[in-house]
């Protein structure tokens, strides 16, 4: 790949950012157009629920393997094929008629991300030169950080100008054009790469870990409607038996060398587990939130989707000012920013509950900026440096595998997150969404969240220390000098 220019190399990455773009940005732009989507189709609440959890889990089941995918059949061809996949599903879901058949194209949506997603990575390692990644990488975490706050944003502006008279299907509609650009642009400006060692994909561990995770969230969203039936509460009990076949299908491939998806050793290790355990936590603490605050404000409220979008912008910017603070204080706190982004999360959340109980009905934008900033720094805070801190002491062999756990994890937290504040949310609303009702759920809900957060603080403390943290940050700034 020496021979690649580098106006060529440009042009690819503009490619693999803009799609890296249009996902990130899905995940959160559909929350402002679940009022508009209710209305329209008829929705109930667990058809919301599925709206943003289908994506998300479709996402999950596939991060790991779709790497691997990368891998053995060519990163570039997977790639298109997962634009492809997700450009289509976004034009479906624009098209759909029903609520089941949205929730259907959600899921369908997320597990083409979680096709494309990964190569995006794989294929900006294979074509710039060590030395040159650094930058690269960090560019993309900016475009991260700009889908976030574009999310919201963008998705209100679709549906409240309504430019093209289709209301809430702009928000998907407006991928179509763009995957049919990102198709002729990688197919013209992407090389095509695969591994010369590619590992075999793992479907039935895949299959395993999903179902055993379904098993929860399934029943959790379902139940509420159905009067939690006795096969709910089976169903969530099979959920443990499954991800314990899964524990044990993942072991007899480490022992037959076969690869398996997550090493199981990795759970030895307690400061990697506890990251885990934060990543889970604290991204269902989020993704709650933001479902039930943006129901409660336009629902509740009678906020519009552009001021509810105005009404977040504050958090999507105190994440990029935590993100800034965090990047150079990583080797020097470790831990500590972790467990400080969890509490400046929870205090955030727990400020805009005193401002909704305060303010009620006569609340507006203004009201919930600081609380809003306070979050977003949080999660800013916190993001940057648990990737370094969660793999300090796992071994190198093993962590490109635990990166991919982290980043699954955080997929599954968030629709967990989302079934579990779902059904404390909906549960006290019921089928009526009267106003006064919203914000007593909202208050509820929000708690829930706040708790979330505050088990995330609690397994900060097991992460690695801040030795480990800095020897991780040197050898790896002493690799990049050696290449």
């Amino acid at each position: 790949m020496s021979q690649t220019g580098s106006r060529s190399r440009v042009a690819a990455v503009i490619v693999l950012l803009i799609a890296l773009f249009m996902d990130l940005m899905d995940v959160t732009i559909v929350n402002v157009a679940l009022p508009a989507i209710q209305q329209d189709l008829g929705a109930t609440s667990e058809h919301l629920e599925w709206i943003v959890s289908g994506y998300l889990l479709g996402l999950a089941a596939l991060l790991i393997t779709g790497g691997r995918l990368g891998d053995v059949f060519g990163r570039r061809r997977v790639f298109v094929i997962g634009v492809v996949g997700f450009t289509a599903a976004s034009l479906l879901a624009g098209l759909a008629s029903t609520a089941g058949a949205l929730v259907g194209f959600r899921a369908m949506q997320g597990l083409f991300a979680g096709v494309m997603v990964p190569q995006v990575l794989s294929i900006i390692q294979a074509i710039f030169p060590p030395r040159e990644r650094a930058a690269v990488y960090g560019i993309t975490g900016a475009v991260t950080g700009l889908a976030a706050v574009a999310g919201p944003l963008v998705g209100g502006a679709l549906i409240t100008g309504d430019a093209f008279g289709i209301g809430w299907r702009s928000i998907f509609m407006i991928n179509v054009p763009i995957g049919v650009v990102l198709i002729v642009g990688a197919l013209w400006l992407i090389p095509e790469t695969k591994s010369a060692h590619a590992l075999r994909v793992d479907v039935k561990g895949v299959l395993l870990a999903m179902a055993g995770v379904l098993a929860l969230v399934y029943p959790l969203v379902e139940g509420r409607q159905l009067g939690w039936p006795l096969w709910v509460f089976v169903l969530m009990l099979l959920s443990p038996v499954l991800l314990a076949l899964f524990v044990r299908q993942q072991r007899l491939r480490s022992v037959t060398n076969q690869a398996p998806l997550l090493p199981m050793g990795l759970f030895r290790d307690r400061g990697f587990s506890a990251g885990l355990v934060v990543q889970l936590t604290f991204q269902a603490g989020v993704a709650s939130y933001f479902l039930i605050l943006t129901l409660y404000l336009q629902s509740g409220l009678g906020f519009s989707a552009w001021h509810a979008g105005l009404t977040i912008l504050p958090f999507s910017l105190g994440a990029v000012i935590g993100s800034g603070v965090a990047v150079p204080l990583t080797a020097k706190l470790g831990k500590l920013l972790v467990t400080a982004g969890a509490i400046f999360q929870a205090a955030g959340v727990g400020w805009s509950i005193a401002v909704v109980s305060d303010r009620a009905d006569a609340l507006t934008i203004p009201d919930l900026i600081l609380p809003m900033g306070v979050a977003g720094i949080g999660l800013g805070i916190l993001v940057v440096p648990l990737l370094d801190v969660a793999l300090a002491t796992v071994p190198v062999d093993d962590a490109g595998s635990a990166s991919g756990a982290l980043t699954t994890f955080q997929q599954v937290g968030a629709a967990l997150g989302v079934a579990v504040v779902g059904t404390v949310f909906f549960g006290i609303i019921g089928t009526e969404f009267d106003p006064a009702t919203l914000q007593e759920a909202f208050l509820t809900a929000a708690w829930v969240t706040i708790s979330a957060a505050c088990v995330a603080v609690l397994a900060s403390f097991f992460l690695p220390g801040i030795t480990a943290v800095r020897n991780r940050v040197a050898s790896q700034a002493q690799a990049l000098q050696n290449q």
